[in-house]
């Protein structure tokens, strides 16, 4: 039996489990567990997994699984759930803490609300990667802010940018109405992509507001990305779309979440348990 936490941040769900008593064998066998545990028919449901592990370098470790079973780097939505997961189970005391991810040691600030409950949480992404070769996109820019790539009856323009995990964003007229699963299965897996790549469609509101959709490589259309939605801010930055240094929101299915590039990337958000169980 397996105890878990189902848990999410703006709708960004994930199946949450203590591994900080297990073995690196143990923890290989509950990663390839995935598939079976996220499938929202036949298993608990959720966009993947995420093993709460010991670490040597930082206070804990995430090691994260999606919903098609590859590993991945890192979730912005997830870490924020990590760091509730770790106060209210009284794993830790601090309410500053560092998680170690495939994407390096990151920064976390919690804030405890009602019952002494983390309800919000920051997190310090850490610095955007502009470099082509480090994002693993294939193009001769030294920052790929102009990268046409054609999905079908569509050309697109993009930014790319990493956050530890690549990303492309592309701005359209009217994300709510866009089609993210036609485009986005698509330009998921170009060939400019040679480790595929999570795919941001964005709306400019305003200069502090940003609406995004987001479709997620391993994954598919979600309701929400954290990382995805750092990376909006900073290539919304980059196109003198946003103010610079400022809070800004960018509006998600799931909520709203604020990002902040000064340096480094600040994103600030809830995160929530949704119910607890074993399987």
């Amino acid at each position: 039996m397996i105890k878990f936490t189902k848990m999410e941040g703006l709708g960004n769900d994930y199946i949450y489990i203590d591994a900080t008593k297990l073995n690196q064998e143990q923890e290989n066998n509950l990663g390839s567990l995935a598939q079976k545990l996220s499938d929202r028919h036949f298993g608990i449901g959720g966009d993947g997994i995420i093993l709460i592990c010991k670490s040597e370098v930082a206070d804990f470790k995430m090691n994260m699984y999606n919903q098609d079973g590859s590993q991945a780097e890192m979730c912005g939505n997830g870490i924020r759930c990590v760091g509730k997961f770790v106060y209210d189970k009284e794993l830790t005391n601090k309410t500053d803490i560092k998680i170690e991810t495939l994407a390096g040691i990151k920064e976390l600030k919690l804030y405890p609300g009602k019952d002494n409950k983390i309800e919000n949480v920051t997190v310090d992404m850490g610095k955007p990667i502009l470099e082509p070769e480090k994002i693993q996109v294939v193009s001769n820019e030294k920052v790929v802010k102009n990268l046409k790539l054609k999905a079908e009856d569509k050309e697109f323009v993009f930014t790319c940018v990493s956050m530890g995990n690549p990303h492309a964003v592309t701005v359209v007229d009217d994300v709510d109405n866009f089609n993210v699963e036609k485009y986005g299965k698509i330009l998921e897996v170009d060939k400019a992509f040679p480790k595929k790549a999570n795919i941001e469609f964005v709306q400019i509101i305003n200069r502090n507001t940003v609406k995004m959709r987001v479709w997620e490589r391993g994954t598919g259309e979600t309701l929400a990305c954290g990382t995805g939605a750092s990376a909006t801010c900073v290539a919304c930055t980059l196109n003198g779309l946003v103010n610079e240094k400022e809070n800004i929101t960018i509006k998600l299915l799931g909520g709203d979440l604020k990002i902040k590039w000064d340096e480094n990337v600040f994103m600030t958000g809830p995160a929530t348990t949704v119910f607890e169980g074993e399987i």
